[in-house]
Order: C-alpha cells, then sequence, then structure tokens
C-alpha cells in the first residue's frame, strides 16, 4: 500500500482518540461519528498539527510521525498531506489565481508555470475566467472551489476533508460534491463528513469513531444497512432495537418479539441481535398482532412527506399529516417481517 496507514493515539481532557485507519494509494475513505467523538482531532494528528501521544503516521510508505523511538515528527508543510476544512481560509489580499499558485510557487514553480496551473486548475473546478477575483468578490460556494483547487495545485500524497461542504446551501453543496468526486479520482482522501449522502458520493469505505474509539468500519453501503451503534443508525435514517435471538426470531428486554425474512438467521438462543429496519416500513395499528409492539408517542415532526412519529420504540414515517398523535399517547408498531432484519451485536 502506498497511501496513508495510520494509528493515531492522542489524549484529550476527557477520553483518549486511538484510531487505526488505512486508505490504499487513490482510495476515498469516510470518518463519521457524533460530535466530540475525536475526528477533527484525528486529521489534525494526520496533519501534523496535534503531536501523537502513541502511534504512527505513514504516507506513502515514509513514516512522518511516530511517537516511539526512534521518534519521528515531520512538520506539516513537508509531509504530503493538505487538511481542507469548513473555512476556505484563502489569502484576503491575493486573487484566485494567486491562491491556486502559491503552493506550487513556494515548492520552487517558476511563476508564470505556477499561474498558468492555476488557470487550468480553476477551470477543472469551474471557476475558469475567475481568476482575477479576490476572495470577497467570490460566493461562499466560489471560495471553496478556489481552496479545493488550491489543495489539489500542491500535488498532494494525500487530501483531509473537514466537512468542507457543511456551511454551504444544498443545491451548491451538491454541485461541489460531483465536482470533489470528479477531481479527487486517483487522490488519496480521508473526508470527516456528518452526512450519509457525502460517505456515499465520495467514498469506498466508512470508519465510524465514537468517544475516541473505531466501532465500526467496512464499506459504505454495508456499514449503514447494519448499523452497529445508535448513532450509526441516525444516520442511516434506520431503526435499531437491541435484542437476543429467541425461537428463530428476535426479543428484547422489554417482551417485544419480532420476526424476519431473513434466512440466515438460524441461529441458537440469546445470540445478541439488534432488529433494524427504516421508518419508512412501519405501520401504526389498531392492536396486537403479528410482528407488533406497543409504544408511546415522544414527539410528531412534519417532513416533506408527511409527518415523522417518534416513539419509546422506534420512528414510523406517515405519509398523510389528517390523523395526529400527541406525547404520550399509546400505539401499536407493525414491520413486514420482510422489512426487518437482524444484525450481530458485538
Amino acid at each position: 500500500m502506498s497511501g496513508l496507514r495510520a494509528h493515531v493515539v492522542v489524549d484529550r481532557p476527557r477520553f483518549r482518540v486511538d484510531v487505526a485507519l488505512d486508505a490504499a494509494a487513490g482510495e476515498t475513505v469516510a470518518i463519521m461519528g457524533p460530535s466530540g467523538a475525536g475526528k477533527s482531532t484525528l486529521l489534525d494528528a494526520l496533519a501534523g498539527l496535534v503531536p501523537l501521544n502513541g502511534g504512527e503516521v505513514v504516507v506513502a510508505e515514509r513514516a512522518v510521525e511516530r511517537a516511539a523511538a526512534p521518534r519521528v515528527h515531520t512538520p506539516p508543510m513537508h509531509r504530503g498531506v493538505v487538511l481542507l476544512g469548513q473555512d476556505p481560509r484563502l489569502f484576503p489580499h491575493l486573487s484566485a489565481r494567486e491562491n491556486v499558485a502559491f503552493g506550487p510557487r513556494a515548492a520552487g514553480t517558476a511563476a508564470a508555470q505556477a499561474r498558468a496551473d492555476a488557470d487550468a486548475w480553476l477551470d477543472r473546478v469551474g471557476l475558469g475566467g475567475l481568476g482575477s477575483r479576490i476572495p470577497r468578490e467570490l460566493s461562499g460556494g466560489e471560495q471553496q472551489r478556489v481552496a479545493i483547487a488550491r489543495a489539489l495545485a500542491a500535488s498532494p500524497r494525500v487530501v483531509l476533508l473537514d466537512e468542507p461542504l457543511v456551511a454551504l446551501d444544498p443545491v451548491t453543496a451538491s454541485e461541489i460534491r460531483g465536482m470533489l468526486r470528479e477531481q479527487l479520482v486517483g487522490v488519496t482522501t480521508v473526508a470527516v463528513t456528518h452526512d450519509a449522502g457525502d460517505a456515499v458520493a465520495l467514498a469506498e469505505r466508512l470508519f465510524v469513531i465514537e468517544a475516541g474509539a473505531l466501532v465500526q468500519s467496512g464499506p459504505v453501503r454495508q456499514v449503514l444497512a447494519a448499523p452497529a451503534s445508535a448513532f450509526v443508525a441516525s444516520v442511516a435514517d434506520m431503526n435499531r432495537m437491541p435484542g437476543v435471538s429467541a425461537g428463530g426470531g428476535w426479543t428484547d428486554a422489554a417482551g417485544r418479539v419480532l420476526t424476519s425474512a431473513d434466512a440466515a438467521l438460524a441461529l441458537a438462543d440469546g445470540v445478541a441481535l439488534a432488529a433494524v429496519f427504516r421508518p419508512r416500513d412501519v405501520r401504526i395499528v389498531g392492536g396486537a398482532g403479528s410482528n407488533v409492539w406497543a409504544a408511546t408517542v415522544v414527539r410528531v415532526e412534519p417532513t416533506v412527506a408527511g409527518m415523522r412519529v417518534h416513539t419509546s420504540a422506534g420512528m414510523v414515517d406517515v405519509s398523510h399529516a389528517t390523523v395526529s398523535w400527541s406525547p404520550g399517547e399509546s400505539v401499536w408498531l407493525q414491520v413486514d417481517p420482510s422489512r426487518v432484519r437482524f444484525v450481530r451485536l458485538s
């Protein structure tokens, strides 16, 4: 592997970040996790902005950081890694062209060549003809495009993205997401995001971090389809109910019982499982029955397609808003067995 291999250990006041990850040359991997999980600390450590308390960072088979003897610390500007965050951080007094040309010029490229290459990069990110504008003359989305061009113009071995689309409106974010997908081909990339759509669109694999530790990893769609934690379930917009296998089905401490059409459930009783299903596959019904359980309404939220009913035992999407449910009201929920998956819990 000539991309990125890292084991990052960083002590924080309230917890320790201890995460191992890898990305093959040209691969994009996504990092997700709740706020405060340690995602930005991880990127800062990879970029050389935060020292390691343990582990090492290897870029293109070269150790750029190692905590153990013989210790290694390569300054951020010499490790072939660029970090792009929510703030484009453009030089306000330089034109878009000069911002993009800055890195190559600092590396020794002749000014005329660096400017010509900068214009080519601006054209690639959809800003052809805007090279002479300074940042305050550009929209937020245009500034982020310049920042992306500046990062890639430096010919980095690894690009780190720390939620660069979060401050943009949905249309602009979608446009830049597509542009990133095109321009990052062949570039080893680690992308932190809160958006499952970003992970699916940009990355081949997903690493999920909670409280400084890796809790799940694998191909993006596989991780989202089989959430190992409540956080992953929320990101994937799935209901997730922990319990155990019982009688060829599933039950939990509250006595709820579910079955599935999944033939792979041939497990001995007592195996820890989570029942996983989408809110749109749940119905509110009139009473007890097969794959039916009792719940209490917690809150009701309007959605584009109708409403979402949050209950004490799962979420329900309904396509009509003529019937209302009040917090504290008891309801019966039902899910078709063909829509239920059971995921083993570690």
